[in-house]
């Protein structure tokens, strides 16, 4: 497993905080219906965090992610925050900023009515540009669209903090969701040079033979999710979960040497 990214031979006097922040593992089964593939970006290297690095869509959460005026279908905000341990308020904002950041990145759209997500999302170009400029709120387009955030097709999975040693940190909630049916996953975003669909054992072996690089949690969640047939599978595996631990990773420096520990 690679190191992180951006690291540091000593913990710093000062910790700095973690900044919330909501990731999606998007699905979808194969057309041969023999696994699962999962959409991936790969950063340009210009970016301030996980430059040149192959993620999943998400980022940090925007303070109008937790406005409670969003029409809202599935679990409510207290059994997110009971899942990810934390308050209604933050739990809210961390959906709104997965259904947001996933949309901005990838086009696709956790929303529609309170039983059907919308099937094509390319009317909605203007707002996802304004999305993306910070000139209009999640809560502002799904309004005056007349659209219900779906909250209940998403699942929770994982929660990773990056490590103490970084000056640079976030608290990342990592969600999944299935490709809705009809929509397009296109990754047109400024964030990344190319995106696209890959089995999770694939791009691991890509990161192995040094044609991408991942950061620990993309890596291990990989890994994870390639232990499942389909899409349906991992849905039901969180369902059975109560709740989410929060993993801090450590960096460890030996001599010349550098590596992330796991707790």
């Amino acid at each position: 497993m690679p190191s992180l990214p951006e690291t540091s031979s000593a913990k710093p006097d000062v910790v700095a905080p973690a900044k919330d922040a909501a990731t999606v593992m998007l699905l979808r089964d194969t057309a041969a219906a023999d696994g699962i593939e999962v959409f991936l970006q790969h950063r340009v290297g210009a970016m301030a965090f996980a430059a040149g690095m192959t993620v999943f869509p998400g980022g940090g959460v925007d303070k109008r992610d937790a406005d409670a005026s969003v029409s809202w279908a599935g679990p409510e905000p207290a059994r997110w925050a009971t899942w990810f341990g934390c308050s209604d308020s933050l739990a809210r904002a961390l959906v709104c900023a997965a259904v947001r950041e996933m949309f901005e990145e990838s086009g696709v759209l956790l929303a529609g009515s309170s039983d059907a997500a919308v099937t094509d999302t390319s009317r909605y170009a203007d707002e996802r540009a304004a999305l993306v400029s910070r000139q209009l709120s999640l809560a502002g387009f799904l309004a005056d669209a007349g659209l219900t955030l779906r909250a209940d097709l998403l699942r929770p999975w994982a929660n990773w903090v990056t490590p103490e040693a970084e000056t640079r940190r976030y608290d990342a909630r990592f969600f999944v969701a299935v490709l809705p049916e009809g929509q397009e996953a296109d990754g047109a975003t400024t964030e990344a040079e190319s995106s696209g669909w890959q089995r999770p054992l694939a791009a691991i072996a890509d990161a192995e033979a040094g044609r991408r690089a991942l950061m620990p949690p993309t890596w291990c969640i990989l890994r994870e999710l390639a232990d499942y047939p389909t899409a349906a599978a991992v849905l039901a595996e969180c369902e059975a979960r109560e709740s989410i631990p929060k993993i801090t990773p450590r960096i460890a420096v030996d001599g010349d040497s550098i590596r992330v520990e796991l707790p």
